[in-house]
């Protein structure tokens, strides 16, 4: 209404005003309707994600550690906040695996749409005849919980020492106090190094355990398998929830939703908003 009767009275001054008010109505509008997209149980919580190389061998090490760096720099330009609580690197390239805390408004929300195995097609850097390989990495994304909501006898626990093995750096402590859990009844292995003081490391590594605890309780009960965590498999052919091709063209393509971008740089170097946003969408959709 007030654009048209600026136009009509050729008031530029006043369809420049109503033009300001109209984009910040849309982007108000646009930040409510993201709102809704956060509907999940979990949605609130701290996130636990974690990426481990899948088939493929050295590549997929390699593809690990490209993802892992993905990671990193989307949350970096993000409101959220992370903390590295484990590392370990492959023997001659790239990672075996890596886990990532993740706090802030709906971190566990935002990076559901990352678990899965993820699929790469590119020329092999460690293949001297330059063919074409295909690699797989896996993503696990799991809600935090409160160690006193899991039950953990300290009996049934291993307690291991060692030298982290990360290189060191912004976001990872490389020092002789990494601490390595494994429930014996379950075989559950965590790890943590992102503190200086063993003692930490231990209850950092506490709260690791109690989460996927948490998760494999509640993955036992069948009719919340589908809505918390989906399919687990291997990382491994036929099994990509999204595929990453280098070579003979450039496509990022999600599986699930069918969104394609072509920018496959800006996606490895963070920019995974539209990936993000589709995926909510469509799991909206799907829950109807």
């Amino acid at each position: 209404m007030l654009i048209e009767l600026a136009v009509e009275e050729g008031d530029d001054s006043g369809l420049e005003d109503a033009m300001v008010e109209l984009r910040e109505t849309e982007a108000t509008l646009s930040r409510l309707e993201r709102e809704t997209l956060f509907f999940g149980p979990y949605d609130d919580s701290t996130a636990i994600m974690s990426v481990h190389a899948g088939a493929g061998g050295v590549d997929a090490q390699d593809w690990a550690e490209m993802l892992f760096r993905m990671y990193l720099r989307y949350l970096e330009r993000t409101e959220l906040s992370f903390e590295v609580d484990e590392y370990q690197v492959g023997e001659e390239a790239g990672i075996k695996s890596a886990t990532i805390t993740v706090k802030g408004d709906h971190a566990y929300g935002i990076l559901e749409s990352e678990r899965g195995v993820h699929r790469l097609v590119r020329i092999s850097p460690f293949d001297s005849n330059a063919r074409r390989h295909t690699a797989f990495a896996g993503v696990d994304v799991i809600p935090e919980v409160d160690v006193k909501e899991v039950e953990i006898n300290p009996e049934d626990l291993r307690v291991d020492t060692y030298r982290a093995s990360g290189a060191g750096g912004q976001h990872i402590n490389k020092t002789d106090s990494a601490v390595r859990l494994t429930h014996l009844p379950t075989g559950v292995v965590v790890s943590c190094q992102a503190e200086r003081s063993q003692t930490q490391n231990r209850v950092r590594a506490m709260h690791l355990l109690a989460a996927r605890l948490a998760e494999r309780a509640r993955l036992e009960q069948k009719e919340q398998v589908d809505a918390i965590r989906g399919d687990q498999t291997e990382a491994g052919w036929g099994r990509q929830i999204r595929s990453y091709v280098l070579q003979p063209y450039q496509m990022v393509k999600d599986l699930r939703t069918g969104h394609e971008i072509g920018n496959i740089s800006g996606v490895l170097d963070g920019d995974l908003d539209p990936l993000v946003d589709s995926y909510l969408q469509w799991r909206r959709a799907a829950a109807k």
